[in-house]
């Protein structure tokens, strides 16, 4: 899943943007890439952006609620900060030292003032071997007994039915963020022996991955992201791939395809209820949909459009208000 959002802008200030309320076509929108990251910790995202750079940044740590944090972290990313890490007390927010106006951050600020003060705190982080911090700090992980995932400089565990080795650079799908762990944990549940696969929103590639170790005889895994298709590509590689082909694009890239016996989409919530149409129409009937991206609340709406197109809602897992549904094409 590619944090790749597109936002709405409230139209009051009685109406807080929401990141889980937009629509790709709605005309009232702007584009902004927000890459969601812990900072230097189990992800590599934040150290490929620093690595390929080779500058210093500006850390920017604001205090704010919840329903605010969401509405300044989109409007600073049209400021130029690329990166964002929530805090206990509001989120951090990281931009190149020579792309930082200060004017500019305390107009935003000033802007929602009305909702209260948000106090900041800046803080310059000189460049140092961000690769080395994260290989430090990055920890394999161990996803329901059977799977292991971990970067190459890890060893390869003992005793384990399935090892997945993940370069993420910049692309989302570690396994340590909860969306991807439940998919790979509902996918355990399903038969991939000798089925053709879609992996829509495929990131790093691990479902993909997943999918292939599972006995898949084809899968097609797409992304956004050209970044992210690369990276995919070598993570594919990596872990001696026969049957997987990355794709550039969304969902319109699937157009004319033959069908799928099994469909992993981890995306989110708005992007999943407008592409599951075409997801049915893909998937042979008894075939297995299975989702995530979505929070706990999101589910019903997933479920009423589901069974709008034929999708039978089968069973679901949460984790940390996280949520991954499988549903089944109607026979």
């Amino acid at each position: 899943m590619i944090l790749s959002w597109r936002i709405d802008k409230p139209d009051s200030e009685e109406k807080p943007l929401k990141f889980k309320s937009f629509s790709r076509n709605k005309s009232n929108t702007q584009d902004i890439t927000l890459i969601f990251v812990k900072f230097l910790t189990a992800s590599a995202a934040f150290a490929e952006i620093l690595e390929s750079t080779n500058m210093s940044f500006i850390e920017v740590t604001v205090t704010a609620s919840e329903e605010y944090a969401e509405i300044l972290i989109a409007e600073l990313g049209e400021l130029g900060f690329d990166t964002f890490q929530d805090t206990e007390n509001g989120f951090q927010a990281y931009i190149e030292e020579d792309r930082f106006e200060e004017e500019a951050l305390q107009e935003v600020l000033e802007r929602y003032r009305f909702a209260g003060e948000f106090p900041y705190q800046t803080k310059s982080i000189a460049k140092q071997n961000w690769n080395e911090e994260w290989e430090k700090n990055f920890e394999p992980l161990l996803i329901s007994d059977k799977v292991s995932v971990r970067a190459d400089f890890h060893e390869k565990p003992e005793g384990v039915a399935y090892d997945i080795v993940i370069t993420p650079k910049m692309s989302f799908g570690t396994g340590h963020h909860e969306t991807t762990t439940l998919m790979i944990e509902n996918q355990l549940t399903l038969d991939h022996v000798g089925k053709r696969i879609l992996d829509m929103g495929c990131g790093t590639g691990i479902l993909a991955i997943m999918a292939e170790q599972l006995g898949a005889r084809q899968v097609l895994a797409v992304d956004i992201e050209d970044w992210t298709v690369e990276n995919a590509r070598e993570n594919a590689e990596r872990n001696n791939c026969a049957t997987l082909e990355v794709r550039l694009g969304d969902a319109s890239v699937l157009t004319g395809e033959a069908p799928f016996e099994l469909i992993l989409a981890n995306i989110n919530r708005n992007v999943l209820l407008e592409d599951m149409p075409v997801y049915s129409q893909l998937l042979l009937p008894n075939g297995p949909l299975v989702l995530s991206g979505f929070y706990t609340q999101d589910l019903p709406l997933l479920q009423e459009r589901a069974a709008e197109l034929g999708l039978a809602f089968e069973s679901s897992r949460t984790k940390n208000n996280w949520v991954s549904a499988i549903f089944r094409k109607n026979s």
